[in-house]
């Protein structure tokens, strides 16, 4: 999968680009504030549907505009497609696949595949649960569009039914009329911790390799799902069952679900430590590039093509081995990198961005 051109007009600080790249390594360069990150964000926009830095999406038109455009040229191993994404202040945004307008976003999802790092992937180790379990989500939704569906379902049952905690006064009312969300939540909830424990089965050998390359073979990662676990689909339905009937007395003395996916979490070790609480910066930052490397090998697993590999600023965060595992780990994709400074390499091609223009 190879990224042939981008267009933008009006995103960010871009008033019109239109520029190639090329299949091997991209190195987008700059000074500070630039342009260079709002590049990547509208390639990755393009992959997930949403931006990862900000919540309302109006933020994205350039200042004293009304519309703003993405339009990307893919090339895959079997055939050449087109996204385009449009934004109004007026009006919710729009999507076309090859000239062809989708109503949801789950029809993106799987078209074009990207991972993205940058240093606030940190959070990924550091911060909350889920910031972790974003992480699982994003990379499943990329490659199935059933789990994107089952998690919008999920948070729809789960908000009707921690409406109902919160506002019931009548416990006896409450007890019999919440079984009807129960059966639902443990349902779609289910399926949800099954494809979740898949894929960190799946994730956790390549993570591991990953991490092993990049320290030289000095620390081993392991990874552990938090959560409700189970063999098969049934054992994982029974046991979603019995925990969320155990805590429905302390559900509703606070008002919320304690109990489902919505709860879990990744537990990340390295050596058999802790490192969310142990881990120093250098080895969270480590990690946190390992998972991301994972996620690429598992998705040419999965589609039968390798994703886009987007490096925001990482390289400078780096020491000089693992800087150099990681560029040359690079070269198994197309992969865009940005920062202020590089050295020379004939083997990479150099873009300049300047206040939102770009210059190869």
């Amino acid at each position: 999968m190879k990224i042939k051109n981008l267009n933008l007009e009006n995103f960010r600080n871009y008033s019109q680009v239109n520029v190639d790249f090329f299949d091997g390594v991209n190195i987008i360069q700059g000074k500070n504030a630039q342009g260079k990150t709002n590049l990547l964000e509208a390639i990755f926009f393009c992959s997930i549907g949403k931006s990862l830095r900000v919540g309302r999406e109006k933020e994205i038109i350039k200042f004293n505009e009304n519309n703003a455009k993405i339009n990307i040229k893919i090339e895959k191993k079997y055939k050449k497609s087109q996204i385009l994404i449009y934004f109004s202040k007026n009006n919710k945004k729009s999507i076309k696949i090859d000239n062809i307008s989708i109503k949801k976003i789950g029809e993106l999802l799987g078209e074009f595949n990207a991972i993205y790092f940058s240093p606030d992937e940190l959070k990924l180790i550091k911060e909350s649960p889920e910031d972790r379990r974003r992480f699982i989500d994003i990379h499943i939704s990329q490659i199935s569009k059933q789990y994107f569906y089952l998690l919008n379902r999920y948070e729809k049952i789960l908000a009707n039914r921690n409406k109902l905690l919160k506002n019931n006064t009548d416990t006896k009312i409450l007890k019999e009329t919440i079984e009807i969300w129960n059966t639902q939540l443990i349902d779609i909830g289910s399926k949800i911790i099954l494809y979740r424990i898949d894929f960190i089965n799946k994730l956790l050998p390549y993570a591991k390799k990953s991490h092993s390359y990049l320290t030289s073979n000095d620390e081993i990662l392991d990874l552990e799902y938090s959560g409700i676990k189970g063999k098969d689909l049934l054992d994982i339905k029974t046991k979603l069952q019995k925990e969320l009937s155990n805590s429905l007395n302390k559900d509703i003395k606070l008002g919320f679900t304690n109990i489902g996916p919505h709860r879990d979490d990744i537990k990340i070790f390295v050596n058999k430590i802790d490192i969310k609480t142990f881990g120093s910066q250098g080895q969270q930052r480590t990690v946190a590039l390992s998972l991301k490397l994972a996620e690429l090998e598992i998705m040419k697993e999965e589609t039968g093509e390798m994703p886009i590999l987007l490096l925001d600023d990482v390289l400078s965060e780096l020491d000089k081995s693992r800087k150099e595992k990681l560029l040359k780990f690079c070269s198994k994709t197309q992969t865009f990198i940005t920062g202020t400074e590089f050295e020379f390499n004939p083997n990479y091609h150099y873009f300049t961005i300047n206040n939102g223009n770009i210059k190869k």
